[in-house]
């Protein structure tokens, strides 16, 4: 018979207790575990995005959802960052089988959490980010910032607002936000390396 714990985790739902037992992980006072969450929660949306993840947010709720449930169904988690960024790395491989791009995945991520600090990861990544938007021309940089804005049917409005202010129908505003994450993407990718040449 299958144990609570190994229930798929779309059969769990999420409630107040198991949410407030997740914030109490992060930190004793409540309010500064809320702000612990939603910081967590940006940076997954962020480490989807610069591995060019499609439904960041949607992506970013999954993990945290599916540690919370870790944490409900009696898992100890003593490092929750670290555990996050853990589950983040599976849902990432998870992502890549479905899209069938696991060989765009670098060979040396392992499924267990590693031994160093995810957060300077991050940071060294946000840092690139800025410096490659700044590359860009000022048109480019609002196109980019705005096509990835909103979720669901707000997201359609807004680029279909963003076709109409840029002059373009809505095939060639995502050819064009494409071209322009792929050069991001290179671009961050050239920093994070340490090459001092990217363009």
């Amino acid at each position: 018979m299958e144990t609570r714990s190994e229930t798929p985790s779309q059969k769990w739902e999420l409630n107040q207790q198991a949410f407030d037992k997740f914030l109490s992980c992060l930190d004793s006072d409540r309010n500064r575990a809320g702000e612990a969450y939603e910081k967590l929660r940006q940076k997954l949306i962020l480490y989807f995005q610069c591995r060019s993840v499609t439904a960041t947010e949607e992506h970013a709720d999954e993990v945290l959802n599916r540690v919370i449930r870790k944490l409900d169904t009696g898992e100890e988690i003593r490092e929750p960052a670290t555990y996050v960024f853990g589950i983040a790395r599976m849902m990432l491989m998870e992502v890549a089988r479905k899209q069938g791009r696991q060989q765009e995945l670098p060979v040396e991520i392992p499924v267990a959490p590693p031994q160093y600090d995810e957060e300077d990861e991050l940071a060294a990544q946000v840092a690139c980010l800025r410096q490659c938007l700044q590359k860009l021309t000022p048109e480019n940089r609002e196109l980019i910032a705005q096509y990835y804005r909103e979720e669901k049917r707000a997201k359609i409005n807004l680029r279909q607002e963003l076709a109409k202010r840029f002059g373009l129908d809505m095939n060639s505003l995502r050819v064009r936000a494409c071209r322009i994450r792929d050069q991001l993407q290179a671009c961050v990718k050239k920093c994070v390396q340490g090459d001092k040449k990217f363009v």
